[in-house]
Formats: C-alpha cells, structure tokens, sequence
C-alpha cells in the first residue's frame, strides 16, 4: 500500500521503500533511481514503464534504499524511513518484472554488512510516478504466451485431470503436472491449456554448474527455484507428449531444455530419437532445443533427424566472463560456438538467449564482442531474458569493474542491434513457424 500520497508539484518518479511488514511508501522529498554494476542513476520518466500487472513487487532485506536529493544535489542512503510516523528501518524496493520486459536499471541500494545473497530473480527498479507503479525496463516482445489474465486455473486443473485419462503411463505428463499446480511454470500451464509452447523436460543431469541455476545449486546459500526432473523420459513418452499437442495447437512449438532440468545434450540419444518419432508422423510444428550448446555431435545429429531450432544460452560473448558464469564441464566455450555454427550450416533456426545484467552487457567491452560474434557467426535472433542473480554479487563473482561512462544502456543496446542487423528477430519467447513467416514477410 502506498502512504502519504505522492508529491504532485514535482513531476518526476519517486523512489519506492518498504518498512519490516513488507508495506511500500513512496519518498516525496526523493528521486527515484536505479544502479547498474554498484553506480547510481537517475531515473526520469523516459527510463520507466507503466509495471505490467504480472510484475510483483520485491522487498529486499538488509538492503538500504538509495534515492536522489534535489535539494542536495547528491544520491543520499536511507537507514529510517523518513515518513511521518514511521520512525522504523526501511529496506530498497525492486521489481520481477513480467515476462516480455527486459531490465534496464537495477533497484538501487547499499548492503549491510554480513548480507546474505538475494534468491534467484531479477530486480528492476521501481518508481512512483503521477499515482502508479513503474519499472526500468523495456518491452521487448508483446505476445501473451505467458501472462497470466490468459491462464484459468481452473480450466488447468480440469485439463490435468482429463490428461490423466488421455496419458494413463506417461510419467512426463505426471512431472508437468507438478510444474504446473505446484511451481506455476507458465510453459507447462500452456500444454494443460493446449496452446503455444510445449515443455519437453529430460535431463537431471547437467555438465555445467551455472551460478544462476534455477534447478541446481551445490550449497545453500542460494535456494533453487523448482528442483530437477528425476528420470529421463523414454523416447516413446516424449513423442506422445509432442505429438498431441503439435496436432491441438495452431501453430505449435515444442521445446526441450527447460528450468525444471539439466543440459538435455547430456541425454542426446534420447533427444535423436524422440524428434525421429515426432518427424516420422508430422512435418508441421516448431521443435525447439533450449540449450548450452555444448555438444555440437549431437546438435548436428538432431537438425539431421528434423529439429528446427536451437537457443542457445550465453551471459557473455567474452570467454573469460561466460565460464565465470557457467563453470563449464567437460566443454569449451569454442563447442558452444561450434555448435551455432554448424546449425546454421544445416539451415536451423538460431536464436541467442542473452542473459542481460544491467551495466555489464550494455558496457562498451560487452557490446564489441556481442558485434564480433554477429559479424562473424550471425544469429536469427536475440531474446533478451533478465539474468536472475543477485546484482552486485554478479560483478564481483565474474570480477568485472565496469566504469560509468562505459554503459551504454540496455535500451540503447537493443536499438544498435535493430538499426545495425535488421533482418534479425528480437524477444523474449521462442518463435512459431508462423511468427517467423510474419517476421520475414515485414
């Protein structure tokens, strides 16, 4: 809730702070702003957008806000919240923005010491501007695949039921059962619904050690979103999942590599024979691997059998800053690059998930190497996904010092792409056949 009412003589964003309870006020006397690699910014109203109503608001403890005085001229750190009678301690206020919007600023704030990591989520800043809530961020793709006004739960959970009829042995339904009531995945909410993109989960197992991984993490520090599948699907199961909804859904994708799993290379066997049975009854639909790319073998054995597309996930174009990231097992950063390679040999759509982190990939280092890798390998489009990591503890895990003047901006970044590659896809989901035809026809 909001106290206090906002200070209309000035017109510009406020910042946004959060008392013990998780109540929200807005700072009249302060600017809001936004941090990228630990520096702080001024937020206007051309750096924000309206908060999509599948946002949520973050409270982060242990964590002073950081507004900007006017009067001062300075970026001041708030320890009480200076709101009549609430002589308490505040806390900085992000956002987790819906999905289709990408990060531009970082909530900012100052941690105290013996701060413990924040979970796995991305943390937009918030402001206050003219009675409503909005965030640094851009939207960077306008389909509805994954917002929730389109989701009924109730229709799901019917659907689950009937699904139970329809795939009585299948265990890779009974596993995207759980995703779906239990953790809320939107990909698996979207099968039970039978529309958009379907999730093909089957591999526990993973050979990197991602600092970010939502479904594996090695100590306790940082708790995973959704835990692992436990089995690997058998081709048949696979098949049986795609297949149906490829015959239900207008125009389908079906994709494997999902958070619930590892790498999906590390099964590949099963991965060659689930698409053989899949093109073996049908042509149409999209099939799609999400993956690191680190088994180029398999990548090209699985465009030979009929896969359509890759994503291939990357937090950096430089060497040095992916494997800080992934900690790679048993592959180099050179395989992944491979692997892009040798799927645009063979006609396959490649789409780069690029991982964005506030002041590290719109730094002018980042934004050259982002450059050579396009002029040299090219890609069929770039969806740009949040990096769900604890912000400060990013730059210093990858032990990156960005200066100021460096930072281009996420925003700025996403326009040089357009106005430099401009046959290039941009967004946030794996495209259809059919939105790759609409793309193509523009």
């Amino acid at each position: 809730m909001i106290k206090d009412g906002f200070d209309m003589s000035r017109n510009v964003p406020k910042l946004l702070i959060a008392d013990k309870k998780g109540e929200i006020f807005d700072v009249p006397h302060l600017e809001a702003t936004g941090m990228k690699g630990g520096e702080y910014f001024r937020l206007g109203r051309e750096d924000l957008v309206k908060l999509h109503p599948d946002s949520e608001l973050f409270m982060l403890p242990h964590r002073r806000p950081v507004g900007y005085d006017p009067g001062a001229g300075r970026f001041v750190e708030l320890e009480k919240a200076p709101v009549s009678g609430r002589d308490r301690p505040c806390y900085a206020v992000s956002a987790f923005l819906a999905p289709g919007y990408t990060v531009t600023y970082n909530a900012s704030y100052r941690e105290r010491a013996g701060t413990k990591i924040l979970p796995l989520f991305s943390y937009a800043a918030v402001a206050f501007y003219k009675g409503e809530f909005y965030a640094a961020g851009v939207r960077v793709d306008r389909e509805k695949r994954q917002e929730l006004g389109g989701m009924d739960l109730g229709l799901i959970r019917r659907n689950v039921k009937a699904f139970r009829k329809i795939f009585p042995k299948n265990r890779l339904v009974r596993h995207l059962e759980r995703c779906a009531l239990v953790y809320g995945c939107p990909a698996a909410r979207n099968f039970f619904l039978k529309r958009y993109e379907c999730p093909l989960p089957t591999s526990p197992t993973c050979n990197a050690r991602c600092i970010g991984c939502i479904s594996y993490q090695k100590g306790r520090d940082c708790s995973v979103t959704q835990p692992r599948i436990l089995f690997v699907p058998t081709p048949e199961e696979v098949a049986e999942i795609a297949l149906f909804h490829i015959e239900k859904v207008k125009d389908p994708v079906v994709s494997f590599g999902q958070g619930c799993e590892g790498e999906p290379l590390m099964v590949g066997n099963v991965l060659v024979d689930s698409v053989k049975l899949i093109r073996k009854k049908t042509a149409k639909g999209m099939i799609n691997l999400n993956t690191n790319a680190s088994k180029p073998d398999v990548i090209n054995r699985l465009f030979d059998e009929g896969l359509d597309s890759i994503r291939v996930s990357m937090n950096s174009f430089r060497r040095p800053y992916y494997d800080a990231y992934y900690i790679p097992r048993g592959y180099a950063f050179s395989d992944v690059l491979s692997s892009i390679r040798e799927a645009g040999k063979r006609g396959g759509f490649v789409s780069i998930n690029y991982l964005v982190m506030p002041g590290f990939n719109d730094s002018r280092p980042e934004v050259n190497a982002l450059r050579r890798f396009l002029d040299k390998r090219g890609a069929d489009m770039i969806q740009w996904r949040n990096l769900n990591y604890d912000p400060l503890r990013y730059f210093r895990r990858l032990r990156v010092f960005v200066k100021r003047e460096e930072m281009m901006g996420i925003d700025t970044l996403i326009g040089m792409v357009k106005d430099e590659y401009p046959g290039m896809m941009h967004g946030y989901f794996n495209p259809s056949k059919g939105r790759m035809r609409r793309h193509r026809s523009i």
